[in-house]
């Protein structure tokens, strides 16, 4: 239309929107119709596991506990009886050469993952016992003759028969270990007195050190990795030694800072002042305040032993400068030295670490952002991890002496959520209750028939500290997804390690006596499968060895009928306050040799 002048009207705003909404109204009928369509028809695509699952949740609803299928695990070929998913050398060539990064944690991606029971060696025997076993262990459970014609001349073991013999000797100490402390001990007087108790070995060969040490009441993670020297940790296990599969490359060790008393290395051929002296700053991060650092073999005592190391004195001695050079760099100083061995104390003066702060020095104080404790597939910064000055009880000399440190709550157990020393107590006193109960239930806790122990999923370490009086050691997993615990561990005295239990352990089949576990699905479930969990606590499980899992009476049938699939038997318990809540499953795994027709 126009205007009587000729100009055309401005076109109806209302005339534009009846349109619009017929437009708007069409497209969501549309889409509710192919809504309607793809409802109908998903249906079609619903697994059966899902089925199962919403089946599941109506039984819970109806029996409160958690119903599973029987199941029967068949059994992995022989090849597999010393497998170790995550250090695997079948996979080594995924992985580069740089820094040994192939001899870290690959695990395999969870359509690789075995679902049988590894089987043991041909011939095994069971595990001859402490503290027999310190000295011999049966050749068929570690059949490695590599290691023994390799090292036979630096007494690292023997074969006789059927048996492997541990004289005790290593590369720096041939002639015997004891003698090689002895020496020791008299450079550091803290090894007498209970000042220091809890140590690392790096590069630990059969564990002769840490199995000397035991009886001088120091307890040592021994550390090594799955390389040529075949199963050195393997052979520590077997002997009774705590040890562990790691080493220090990329990532960070999965322990927390400023947790041990004393770190070693005998000759275990780490490049100290390589990449900016990055292994020497994970080994600083670890240790506490006024914690020692001990060196034996190249470059200490250079003047008289170069000749020995295919090099020359000149080239020696430019190692050592350069490694006291950095040590000096990293607020260490030379605490004692003699013959062979050097000792070098981590400073507990904050001074020190303040200058760390100028730009122009390196290594650098690592920045606030950078979490001390994080150590779980956590890379390695060239940078200094300098204490908090707001601890004031963590350094060595505020610590009390070994035992005494046991029971006393630690400074740390306040940074936990919900800790206090009247938390740690509690929890301190509540699990004395608690084995006097698993003595009963165990007859054999506190016998020669269990030496090597895991709580694997611990709090403060009550568990152990409540076996402390007897023959065995505890290795204390805190998962990488719980409350930061391990400090507190550590800080009590005791040993330990961070886990994802998505994952497998960082050790060989067939190592542990006894496996604990509190609460432990009712935390975890969300995540990992019961199946897989399991499946990994028989691989690292001995032939007759026990489990001890505390459940809410939801899990404990279900994780039953799975442990029965893997030829375990068990048998259900009240606790020590009789709950129909909670339960006991106990649980011993049977002594079974691999066949074609399994």
């Amino acid at each position: 239309m126009k205007h009587k002048d000729g100009k055309p009207f401005p076109p109806d705003k209302n005339s534009r929107a009846v349109p619009m909404a017929i437009m708007f109204l069409v497209l969501c009928g549309f889409s509710f119709y192919l809504g309607g369509i793809f409802c109908s028809e998903k249906n079609k695509y619903v697994t059966n596991d899902t089925a199962e699952a919403v089946d599941d949740t109506t039984q819970k609803m109806a029996t409160g506990t958690l119903q599973t299928k029987s199941v029967t695990f068949s059994v992995c070929s022989i090849e597999y009886q010393d497998y170790t998913p995550c250090t695997d050398p079948r996979r080594w060539k995924k992985y580069g050469l740089h820094r040994l990064t192939f001899l870290e944690r690959h695990c395999p991606p969870i359509f690789e993952r075995k679902e049988c029971l590894i089987p043991p060696p041909d011939g095994y025997k069971l595990p001859i016992r402490w503290p027999k076993s310190r000295d011999e262990c049966w050749y068929r459970n570690v059949p490695y003759d590599w290691i023994n014609k390799q090292k036979s001349n630096q007494h690292w073991l023997r074969k006789e028969g059927e048996k492997f013999f541990f004289p005790g000797g290593g590369t720096m100490f041939p002639n015997g270990v004891s003698a090689y402390v002895d020496l020791m001990q008299d450079l550091i007087p803290g090894m007498k007195d209970g000042t220091i108790r809890t140590a690392i070995d790096t590069g630990c060969g059969v564990a002769s050190w840490g199995g000397d040490l035991l009886d001088r009441g120091i307890l040592t993670v021994s550390l090594a990795p799955r390389d040529n020297h075949e199963a050195q940790v393997q052979f520590a296990l077997e002997r009774g030694i705590p040890a562990i599969l790691g080493i220090i490359s990329t990532q960070r060790l999965p322990f927390p800072s400023n947790s041990f008393d004393m770190a070693h290395c005998s000759r275990c051929l780490i490049p100290w002042t390589e990449f900016g002296g990055i292994y020497l700053l994970e080994v600083h991060r670890i240790l506490r305040p006024g914690g020692f650092w001990v060196l034996s073999g190249p470059p200490v005592n250079y003047e008289h032993r170069w000749r020995g190391w295919n090099t020359t004195i000149e080239e020696q001695r430019s190692d050592y400068e350069k490694l006291q050079e950095l040590l000096t760099s990293t607020c260490f100083k030379l605490y004692n030295k003699k013959d062979d061995i050097a000792v070098w104390q981590k400073s507990s003066d904050n001074s020190c670490y303040k200058k760390l702060e100028n730009p122009d020095i390196y290594p650098p104080k690592c920045d606030d952002g950078t979490e001390p404790d994080s150590a779980w597939y956590t890379p390695i910064r060239p940078c200094v991890v300098s204490p908090n000055p707001k601890y004031k009880k963590v350094a060595l000399k505020s610590l009390p002496k070994w035992p005494q440190r046991l029971h006393a709550a630690p400074e740390r157990v306040s940074d936990v959520r919900g800790g206090s020393d009247g938390a740690f107590n509690h929890d301190d006193s509540k699990w004395k209750t608690r084995m006097k109960h698993y003595k009963k239930l165990v007859p054999a806790i506190g016998t020669d028939k269990i030496r090597n122990v895991m709580d694997m999923n611990t709090l403060y370490g009550g568990f152990a500290a409540a076996l402390s009086d007897y023959p065995l050691w505890v290795m204390n997993v805190v998962s990488s997804y719980a409350a930061n615990t391990l400090p507190v561990v550590y800080d009590r005295g005791l040993i330990g390690t961070y886990h994802d239990w998505c994952e497998a352990f960082s050790t060989y089949p067939r190592t542990y006596d006894l496996l604990h576990l509190d609460g432990f699905f009712t935390a975890e479930s969300h995540r990992c499968e019961a199946k897989y969990i399991l499946l990994e606590m028989d691989r690292i499980l001995r032939p007759n060895g026990y489990v001890i899992i505390r459940e809410s009476s939801y899990f404990v049938d279900s994780v039953a009928t799975i442990a029965k699939g893997m030829r375990w038997g068990c048998r259900k318990e009240d606790t020590e306050y009789d709950s129909e809540k909670e339960k006991i499953l106990i649980c011993q795994k049977k002594l079974w040799y691999y066949s074609k027709q399994n």
